[in-house]
């Protein structure tokens, strides 16, 4: 089930694997595909674009509506000091180097996309709601358009943003809008973030199901996936800007680079993203058989490794369902095309269980308000956060995540499991120390993905536990995982790996359930664990 690179392979992984000039071929090929003869722009004045975790040019509904809206678009984005603060608990840092350096390239990438279609990206550095009243003011904009998002912070920028935006004094001859009946700039919020539309869902998200089936199997029968919105060849002019910013380096983020070392470094932006839908749908044809291979854990290909793209909204998920339609009508449908989709599905779930749940899914007790102790052991915790538990596939997964600020599907789910079952401790610890390290983190699918694993989430009829034995018996068998990323293991026999004895380090704690013989009858409980935690 794992792909190919020896465990003794020094080798870095690009994600995707082709060069810069390839890259910017599919992207632009990619752009002109979803170019259209669109209708007229009949706006007036100026609009600013407010770009969040929507770093895209394609399929982007903010972009296209505020250029239908104006003469003139001004796209920002605000580089907010809040996003490189600490965690909210436990005060790791709230992003760490590797996803602030593919944040980094992400916003040059965007720039440069932007630059195509004949505008710019002004940056600057600040809180949005210090920001963007003042440059509505000074460029006599009309409306302030951006992404809804649904989590508390973000929320909260939102309502400080629309409150600033009220206090612009603008008088009723400086706007040259007609649809601006007051004498300040409005915020308008637009839903992009799913592959279903909010609006187009047969219940409202206060009656959403707490069970994912048939949360699924109701908007696959009811509901209908919007086309991308198809956007014209140019989509300026921009306004005249004296300095348009720069893109920060992480040094201005108040961080250190990082280098990747082994496994795989993602590049950043939206070229990136469709030279990766291109290199895995079509250049290396693995879509068919994405169902069979999704449960890998080592190299790039076993799984589509959309995720980093989907979290800062450098690929949208429509665009994967569109290219998913095209490949089943040129190549092949069959199971493992419509789980791509089943996986897009999942991340919806949670980002509209955000909305129905609010901050519940950061509180301890989570959505069910459980009640139980849990411990916050520091050793028990750093041990864990190191990759020195003694348990080699719990340790060969951290330290996967600590160089290249990834881990596959089914390892979150073990280590997961080992923090909060094993361990005992605070699970929120867990989570706060992805949110820091994930190059696809995002609130709604990371906590959402966390209180369900540790038993305070929505659905509580499974009883979660992943079974270390079992599951390097069945993903790891020959422990090629465990060697590449602890190399002192290379030496041992393939079948004692996963379980050195002393060999390898101590085991800081023991088992809840330890014994092999005993976890065959906890194999269709794994398997009904099966939830995804990096979607796609």
């Amino acid at each position: 089930m794992n792909s190919s690179p020896s465990p003794s392979s020094p080798s870095i992984y690009h994600v995707p694997d082709l060069g810069a000039n390839d890259m910017d071929r599919v992207a632009d090929h990619t752009f002109r595909t979803y170019n259209a003869n669109v209708a007229k722009r009949s706006g007036k004045g100026t609009a600013i674009v407010w770009f969040r975790n929507d770093l895209r040019v394609l399929d982007n509904e903010v972009l296209y509506k505020a250029w239908l809206s104006s003469e003139t678009l001004l796209p920002v984005f605000c580089v907010d000091p809040r996003l490189f603060s600490t965690t909210y608990h436990f005060g790791f840092p709230k992003t760490g180097a590797l996803r602030a350096q593919f944040f980094v390239e992400c916003l040059a990438d965007l720039r440069k996309n932007l630059t195509k279609f004949g505008l710019n990206l002004l940056i600057q550095h600040g809180k949005p709601e210090d920001i963007l009243p003042s440059l509505a003011k000074a460029f006599k904009a009309h409306t302030v358009y951006a992404q809804k998002e649904t989590c508390s912070e973000e929320l909260n920028v939102e309502r400080l943003v629309s409150k600033g935006l009220r206090q612009v004094a603008m008088l009723s001859g400086e706007s040259s809008s007609s649809t601006n009946s007051n004498n300040f700039p409005k915020l308008q919020l637009i839903w992009g973030t799913t592959l279903y539309h909010i609006d187009d869902l047969p219940f409202d998200a206060g009656s959403l199901p707490d069970v994912y089936t048939q949360f699924r199997k109701t908007v696959e029968a009811k509901c209908s996936i919007r086309p991308c919105i198809k956007l014209p060849v140019l989509l300026g002019p921009p306004p005249l800007v004296e300095d348009w910013g720069c893109v920060p380096t992480l040094e201005k983020l108040g961080l250190s680079s990082q280098n990747v070392s082994k496994g795989m470094k993602f590049v950043g932006g939206e070229t990136a993203a469709l030279s990766r839908v291109y290199e895995y749908f079509w250049k290396k044809d693995l879509l068919k058989v994405y169902k069979e291979t999704r449960n890998g854990m080592l190299g790039p290909d076993y799984s589509t490794k959309f995720s980093p793209w989907l979290a800062f909204g450098s690929l949208s998920p429509r665009l994967i369902h569109e290219e998913v339609k095209r490949y089943e009508n040129e190549r092949i449908a069959n199971g493992s095309t419509y789980w791509v989709l089943f996986e897009l599905i999942w991340r919806d779930y949670f980002r509209f269980l955000s909305v129905k749940y609010g901050n519940s899914i950061f509180y301890l007790g989570g959505p069910r308000k459980v009640q139980q102790k849990w411990s916050q052991d520091k050793i028990l915790f750093e041990s864990w956060r190191d990759g020195c538990t003694g348990y080699p596939l719990i340790d060969a997964n951290m330290k996967e995540l600590s160089t290249t600020g990834f881990m596959s599907n089914r390892g979150r789910q073990i280590v997961c499991s080992f923090l909060v079952r094993d361990m005992g401790i605070d699970w929120r610890m867990g989570a706060e120390w992805f949110e820091t390290c994930l190059l696809d983190y995002d609130p709604c699918s990371n906590y959402g993905n966390w209180t369900y694993g540790s038993g305070v989430g929505n659905d509580p009829r499974e009883d979660r536990y992943f079974s270390i034995p079992k599951q390097a018996q069945t993903y790891d068998p020959e422990g090629e995982y465990v060697a590449y990323w602890l190399p002192r293991l290379q030496t041992i026999p393939k079948e004692k790996r996963n379980f050195p004895g002393n060999l390898y380090i101590r085991q800081i704690v023991p088992l809840k359930y330890g014994r092999l013989q005993n976890d065959g009858a906890r194999s269709s409980n794994d398997r009904r664990n099966d939830r995804r935690w990096n979607r796609n």
